[in-house]
């Protein structure tokens, strides 16, 4: 096994874990995946899809503060994360369904 994730800035023990999950060993492997892949494969795997969250990952995947990012480059990464989100969190639900799992009044489906 590789390097922790946890050793990436902006990174702790909470990302450690849901990587492990996702199919995502080490520090390695994440950056050789890159953020989007990443993340579509983190919301595969259950994480709830937040903003802030693929922000602070894609901020450290570059060694940059999570927030240093701002105007326009902040809202072109909010297109890119609406797109990973469209294609990677309850693919197998209705737009209504993905909706109320989003804000937690039904339980997720695993797949």
């Amino acid at each position: 096994m590789g390097t922790p994730v946890s050793t990436i800035r902006n990174l702790g023990p909470a990302m450690d874990a849901a990587c492990a999950k996702a199919g995502i060993p080490d520090a390695e492997t994440l950056r050789a995946l890159g953020p989007d892949a990443a993340y579509a494969r983190l919301l595969q795997s259950g994480t709830n899809p937040h903003f802030i969250g693929y922000y602070v990952l894609v901020m450290g995947l570059q060694g940059r503060p999570w927030n240093d990012c701002k105007g326009e480059e902040k809202k072109a990464l909010r297109v890119r994360f609406d797109a990973i989100k469209a294609e990677s969190f309850d693919t197998g639900r209705s737009e209504f369904e993905r909706t109320l799992n989003e804000i937690g009044v039904i339980a997720r489906t695993s797949g």
